[in-house]
This record gives structure tokens, sequence and C-alpha cells, in this order.
């Protein structure tokens, strides 16, 4: 089912369009303004060059290979997303936005006629091990955090962090898709990810198994050709180092001043581009940017607020899907943008969805609930212990609840007729009562509740699958015991809930 977006408010001011204009490339509407600002993208990119540089890189097979031969050859445009690794392909949120991507190509090119493919940017550059060596499965009415540990040097690139021993969290992701009829997606996952593969390599593996028979291609961000490509932007990046970060510490001033929070914190002192010795990154210092610009030794690559430029200038990008937190940090992207002379990336919200499986569906039934009933804390065990509580005993704290106000409103009518000024006296009495009634209440629907097992098993495991650990589903979750119980038909559904989001992205006039 459908989800709101989220995020903050920059987030849903970018979306309203009641940011400042300059903030953000204002998103096209109805199929003339697409085409109109893809023709300005793709007259930057007269060949198709670009994918020749690439396509080690992305090393495409099968459906997405002939969609990207095609493209390309037709003149066509990219539409991409992305995420830095996650262990077993992340959470749910890194398949919407592979599909909201997916959706949203194959609707641009039917209306505007312009050749298209979804590309997904595997953030295999990335850094961050404690984002990257975990995930989240459901198993039983358990919610269960697995993890891997650091097999490298604090620092290192994904693509070259080694996975090591993986023996216990594929034991438990197996213990997640026990029995589930559709093992390819296990299968694949299991031969990615042992203990001679990378974090980044197995990631990268494990996306194009699912993404490339869906036609999206998967471009691995670490991999020479990348770096090669982008190199010439990271060296200007360089040179004008101190410019853009003038721009950015201006931009992030201007947000906080206009009454929302800047997404990525700027650091003094330091430049947006990493450079790295055996795979371990460190943020150049501005002091040093024009030395590393003229060392060829140095690999380069792009922080989060340039990463989008990059891409622009090696890709014929027109339109990055993005979550909550990337929607408001492109509100800095454009900063950089203007500081580099570079055209300002448009950032488009992915579709947001919330999995409920007719396991799930059924339980929520036998509870007489609804999803927003298990989202607020005690709502739904209050709701257990009334319907558990026997009827006699709701009718008679009704009764006494009754009796307490009107006995009390009694007493303070009377106290006033007889020239007794002691409201408060009297007020504080009646709180006093009715919190003891009130406890007692909760105290005799906690009693009824014990007798609900069933009733407290099937919360428990609707909530591990619907609000694993209390946050939303696509931001914990792990998808991949989802495909693995339902297959294709699953997929399917995905695909058709990001249509109806690609739809109202490209929209009309």
């Amino acid at each position: 089912m459908a989800e709101p977006f989220g995020g903050g408010v920059l987030t849903r001011a970018a979306m309203d369009g009641s940011a400042p204009k300059d903030w953000f490339l204002a998103r096209p509407r109805g199929a003339e303004e697409w085409r109109g600002h893809a023709e300005a993208v793709r007259s930057s990119f007269p060949q198709a060059r670009w994918l020749e540089t690439l396509r080690p890189a992305i090393a495409a097979t099968g459906a997405a290979a002939e969609r990207l031969e095609r493209v390309a050859a037709g003149h066509g445009v990219v539409i991409t997303t992305g995420q830095q690794p996650g262990l077993f392909g992340g959470p749910g949120y890194t398949w919407l936005k592979a599909m909201t991507a997916i959706a949203l190509a194959d609707r641009f090119e039917h209306d505007t006629g312009i050749p298209a493919v979804p590309l997904f940017w595997a953030a295999t550059d990335d850094a961050d091990f404690a984002e990257a060596s975990w995930t989240t499965v459901a198993i039983g009415a358990e919610c269960r955090r697995i993890a891997i540990g650091r097999g490298g040097s604090e620092g290192l690139v994904m693509s070259q962090m080694p996975l090591g021993d993986v023996s216990g969290v594929i034991e438990s992701f197996l213990e997640a898709t026990r029995s589930a009829p559709h093992r390819a997606v296990v299968d694949a996952a299991t031969r990615a990810y042992h203990s001679g593969a990378t974090v980044g390599g197995a990631y990268v593996q494990l996306l194009r198994h699912v993404l490339e028979p869906l036609g999206m291609p998967v471009i691995d961000a670490w991999h020479p050709a990348v770096r090669g490509a982008a190199r010439p932007v990271l060296v200007e990046a360089l040179g004008r180092a101190a410019m853009i970060d003038e721009a950015v510490s201006m931009r992030s001033v201007t947000i906080e001043r206009a009454g929302y929070r800047a997404q990525v914190a700027r650091v003094p002192r330091l430049s947006l581009v990493f450079r790295s010795t055996n795979g371990v990154k460190e943020r150049v210092p501005l002091s040093q940017a024009g030395d590393a610009a003229r060392r060829d030794d140095l690999v380069l690559s792009a922080n989060v607020l340039l990463r989008p430029i990059v891409e622009r200038r090696i890709l014929p990008t027109i339109a990055y899907v993005g979550g909550p937190g990337e929607v408001a940090y492109f509100a800095q992207v454009g900063a950089v943008a203007e500081a580099m002379g570079e055209p300002m990336p448009l950032v488009v919200p992915r579709w947001a969805a919330t999995v409920v499986e007719p396991s799930v569906d059924r339980m929520l039934g036998r509870l007489g609930m609804m999803l927003d009933d298990v989202r607020v804390p005690h709502l739904a065990e209050r709701k257990i212990g009334e319907r558990a509580m026997a009827p006699a005993i709701r009718d008679a704290l009704t009764a006494v609840q009754s009796s307490v106000e009107e006995k009390m409103s009694g007493l303070a009518s009377a106290a006033r007729a007889a020239g007794h000024s002691a409201p408060e006296v009297i007020e504080g009495a009646r709180r006093q009562l009715t919190h003891r009634v009130e406890r007692l209440e909760r105290r005799l629907r906690a009693a009824a509740t014990k007798g609900e097992a069933e009733a407290v098993r099937d919360l428990a495991a609707i909530r591990a699958t619907l609000l694993p650990a209390g946050e939303r589903q696509e931001r914990r979750l792990n998808y991949l015991p989802f495909f693995a119980r339902y297959g294709d038909p699953f997929i399917g559904r995905l695909k058709d809930g990001a249509a109806l989001h690609a739809a109202a992205l490209i929209g009309s006039r």
C-alpha cells in the first residue's frame, strides 16, 4: 500500500514548491516540459560515447543490456537512482527507488517518444561500513537485526571491504526465507555473499540479478571506468574548492535562516572531494586542494553534494530518484552546481509504500484492526484488552466513570450554592478519582489481554513486519524474503504501484 513520502520540512517544501526557486530545479509538468528538459540534457551528449566509456562499469546483460544499447543508439537519456551498499540489498527503499526509476523511465519514454533507460548507481565508493554491515529480517514474531563484522580498515571503500565470515548472517537470512517457493533470489544472495567477496561486490552482484531482468542496468561507482570518467570533474572541483565551500556555506546559512535544517553539515576547511590510498578515503583539505588536483597518483571520488554534479557530467541524466533525505540535500547540491557553472540536477521523490502480506492482512482482520491501529503505541494492545474484557466489567467501569463525573459535579454545584469557595480542591479530588478509575481500567484491560495469547502473538508478528523496531517498514526491513515468498507477482505489484507514482511525476498541464 502506498504511503506518504515522509521527510522533514525542507523535503516537504521542495515537493510542494514552497522552497525558494533557486534551491531546486523545478520538476517539469507534462510531456512537453519533460521533452524540453530532456532535449537540454542530451544536447550535452551529442554522441553515445558516454556508454562506450562506462560500459565496463555497467557490464549489463540480458534485458538491461538490450535497453541500454537501444537508448544509447537512439540518443536517449537516463533516469538514475542509487544507494550505498546494504547487507543483502539493504532495506526496502533500495527496491522502491529502483522500481520508481524503472516506472518513470517507462512512462517518460511512452509520453515523450524519447528513449530512456533506468540506471542504478551502486555507491560502492562509500566507506560507511556501519550502514553497510547490517539488515533486518522478520522471522515469525521476531524482528531480527543481522550484521557482519568489519573485515578491513576504517575508511575503506565498500568495494574493497572484505565480507569475511558470513556463515551466521547467511543462516539467519535462510531462516527468514525457509520454505519460500521462489528460491532463485535466495540462491543468488548466497552466491553473492560469500567469504571471498567484498561488501560492495556482493551488493552489485545481487542488484544485477534482481534488476537486470527488469531492464535496469547497475553501475559500479568504484569501477576504474567511472573513476576515470569522473576525474576531470573532480579535478575541476578541487580547483574551485574554496569557491564551492563558500557557496555551500552561504546556502546552508540561508537554509537555516529560512527556518529549515541543512541536510548535510558543512565540514570547515575540507573540500567536497575525497582522495584515497589503497581504498581508504579521506576528505581533501581546502589548503591541499591545488596539490591534490595536480597529482595523478591519487584516486579521487565525490562527496554526496558533489556526486550529482559528477553524474550529470558523465551521464545524460534527466532526473535522479531520491528518498526524503536526498531530496532535502539537493538544496545544497544546487549551490555546488552554481559555483561550478554546471546545470542544476533534477531530483524527484521515490515511491513510498508498505508491503502488507496476505498472512499479515488476515491477522489484522482477526484483530479487527487497520494498519494505523498498530502504528500508535499501546492503541492495539488497548483494543485487544477491551475486546477481551467481559461486557459486565466494561459496563461497570463505564458506570463508575459516569458516577465520578456526576457526583463531583454535584458536589461542586452544592459548594457554590452554600458559598464555599474551594473549586480547586474539588477539581483536584475529581482528577485524582478519575486517575484511579483509569488506572483500574488499565489493570483490568491488561489482565484481560493476558488471556488473549494468540492475539498478542499476531500483534507481535504484525509489528515485526510492518513496523520493524518501531520504524517504517521501507526504512528497515529487508525485502528479499518477500521476493522469495511471492516471486514475479510481487515484483509486478511493486511495478504497478510505482507506475501510478511515475504518472503523477510526469503530470500534465
